[in-house]
């Protein structure tokens, strides 16, 4: 066994590598990143520094590369992107200056592999032993390899190979024009520190003698130190005193704060490089100095990667924020309840396991294989609110608080909701996400008393959910006006089906936005007809669908005409008798159809669905297949399992389906 005390590791070039082992990338590393479209930042100033390395004469040592040995085959646990962008570099210049062909240059290259998945490693085979006829400067190189026959389409699913197809054609712009291109990366200016770590035991003496060295340091301590360096470089903190330093808080307060709530597998790196990304990506937001597609795209990656969070990000704004981030957020943890209090109103599906910065640091996004080391667009909304809140109000009182915060609870949980039910959030998108950001960075200059702010008529630049903001607009100037109608409004908010939009509650009770005419005793028992009839799946039954059938507007008895398909078979117009709960919320903020639920709204105020149901009378056109689906029972209860039924061209009939696309009249029951 080599001993640890004096092992150093070695000093290789690319290729000394692949003479001494096969290099396999291992099943336990993620897919090739450098070359995602996130990553362009990245990838190009990585590629520059060697051209200019090799254009210079000037060696570079690309810090450690290390890994285990096994069954002959290095895998390595730190440098898969950087081995992954130099093996795609040396194919390049291998093919570029014509040595590809050699036997002895391909039996080198072919050593390389991926172990992750079989058309990675295919790939990377074919890419050596295959290749392409040539390179000439107009050529798009990617292109060139997929049209090759070897090429398989299926191929670009894979993530690696369309992220190293992204780098070809990187390098492709960067080293067409550097002569002898293969002799210049054969030689030592490129090189790496090499270290076996079977025979190390992965001890904590290597880890601090790799960091005495100055080379292995983790992800979040190289984001310290470059951004020290442009806080000296910037004077951002001239004239502070050292104990309130950056540096000094960081490795001190803020540390000991992550590493006593949000340490996980014995480190903080992944909690603070994610309060730093969340920050960062806020404040690009909030600041707007770059162009609309800039921020977006900087977003986007932080988003995917938190972990590419860079000192250039930040300005002296957005340093200001992140230190009083983190002073308030230590103060709240280590002074009060804060990680252990709960808003006191449902947040639904944007609900924090502990908190809104628990959340943020440490909690896992399982909406998403992408971005699962990411909080959603959501949850950073949610921080976003009540950070800024934290940093205008020191000493605020905790019903303050919890108006903001209610407030920015109804802007978040909008949807884009459709005709069948389906509820995406409306902040799913980095272009979302720096709108409502925009709009809540605004709203913050009220938000020690949201209510009177809003009720000023404050004039807002962003046009993000404008319709929301005239509603908390409506509703503040209701509250400020009669204090007693607060619980009132939130008893409506917090209802499942509204989700904080209660514009179709003020429409039942035709109120016409003057405070003194609001009619409270309406409001409230449309609102109680909401909460019995209409707060949660389950509500939705056949008797509401019964009832839903005698409802006429402009005397048109068709509230299902909100959702249209044609079974062909049948030769028949299939309609919904509400499949899904979220139809419903569809339908009450549609111009048209919420006229239905309206008029059902208000006769559900003094009769139950299955009373307006019985005392139904038709009119002498009503088609009698309708009629026998109101006043005949049994038949949705017994026969209707998919909530679609098919209406006859002529309205003579109708059909039960017996699923959603029968392929057979057979076993469908007809009603006339």
């Amino acid at each position: 066994m080599i001993n640890a005390n004096n092992y150093t590791g070695r000093i290789l070039n690319f290729l000394d590598l692949l003479q001494d082992y096969e290099v396999q990338i291992p099943i336990i590393q993620r897919d090739y990143a450098q070359g995602r479209k996130s990553q362009k930042e990245i990838r190009h100033n990585f590629l520059k520094a060697l051209q200019g390395c090799l254009n210079n004469s000037e060696p570079i040592k690309l810090d450690f590369i290390y890994g285990s040995v096994i069954e002959g085959k290095f895998q390595p646990l730190d440098g898969q992107q950087r081995l992954t962008t130099l093996f795609l570099l040396h194919w390049y210049a291998a093919t570029k200056d014509g040595v590809l062909s050699k036997p002895e240059v391909c039996s080198i290259l072919e050593k390389f592999s991926y172990e992750t998945r079989i058309s990675s490693r295919e790939f990377c085979k074919a890419l050596v032993e295959e290749s392409i006829s040539e390179i000439r400067k107009e050529h798009v190189l990617s292109e060139s390899i997929i049209d090759e026959n070897w090429f398989y389409l299926s191929w670009v699913r894979d993530p690696t190979i369309d992220a190293m197809l992204r780098t070809i054609d990187a390098i492709h712009k960067i080293f067409f024009d550097v002569d002898r291109l293969f002799d210049k990366i054969s030689s030592d200016l490129i090189q790496f520190y090499f270290v076996e770590l079977e025979n190390l035991g992965l001890t904590d003496d290597l880890y601090i003698k790799m960091n005495a060295r100055g080379k292995l340091l983790t992800p979040f301590e190289n984001f310290k130190a470059g951004f020290q360096k442009r806080i000296d470089e910037e004077n951002w903190e001239e004239g502070k005193d050292f104990a309130q330093r950056f540096s000094t808080k960081i490795d001190n307060d803020w540390t000991d704060f992550f590493w006593d709530h949000f340490r996980k597998e014995d480190t903080i790196d992944a909690a603070q490089t994610r309060f730093v990304a969340a920050i960062t990506m806020i404040m690009h937001s909030v600041e707007r100095f770059n162009s609309t597609e800039t921020r977006v795209e900087l977003i986007n990656q932080l988003q995917e990667e938190p972990s590419q969070v860079r000192p250039t990000h930040f300005t002296k704004r957005s340093f200001n924020y992140l230190i009083s981030a983190f002073n308030a957020y230590n103060e709240r943890v280590v002074l009060t309840n804060y990680l252990n209090e709960r808003l006191p109103f449902p947040m639904w599906r944007h609900t924090p396991k502990s908190s809104f910065l628990s959340m943020i640091v440490y909690e896992e996004n399982s909406t998403s294989t992408i971005q699962r080391d990411s909080a959603t667009y959501t949850q950073k909304v949610l921080f976003f609110a009540e950070s800024v809140f934290f940093k205008k109000n020191d000493h605020g009182t905790n019903d303050i608080y919890e108006d903001w915060m209610r407030v920015i609870r109804n802007i978040v949980s909008r949807a884009d909701i459709d005709k069948d039910g389906s509820r995406p959030d409306i902040v799913r998108s980095p272009q979302s996400f720096d709108g409502v950001i925009n709009l809540i960075n605004e709203l913050s200059e009220g938000c020690d008393d949201i209510y009177q702010f809003l009720a000023s008529d404050p004039s807002l630049k962003s046009q993000y959910a404008r319709d929301q903001i005239n509603e908390e607009i409506i509703k503040a100037k209701l509250i400020t006006h009669d204090i007693n109608l607060k619980e009132t409004i939130f008893n409506a908010e917090d209802n499942e089906l509204l989700r904080g939009k209660i514009s179709f509650l003020f429409h039942c009770i035709d109120y016409d936005l003057t405070p003194n005419n609001f009619n409270v005793d309406a409001f409230v028992a449309v609102t109680n007809v909401i909460d019995k009839h209409f707060d949660n799946e389950k509500s939705l039954n056949n008797d509401i669908r019964r009832a839903m059938l005698t409802i006429e507007v402009n005397g048109i008895y068709e509230f299902y005409s909100y959702w249209w398909s044609y079974w062909h078979i049948g030769q028949s117009t299939k309609r919904r008798l509400f499949d899904r709960f979220r139809e419903i919320e569809y339908c009450i903020n549609h111009e048209y159809y919420r006229e239905y639920f309206k008029n059902l709204t208000l006769k559900l105020i003094n009769k139950s669905p299955s009373q307006i149901a019985e005392e139904f009378i038709s009119p002498l056109s009503f088609p009698n297949w309708k009629l026998r689906l109101i006043k005949e029972k049994n038949i949705l209860d017994e026969f209707n399992r998919t909530n679609h039924i098919a209406i006859a061209e002529d309205n003579s009939h109708c059909f039960i389906l017996k699923s959603k696309r029968p392929r057979e009249i057979e076993g469908n029951l007809r009603i006339e």
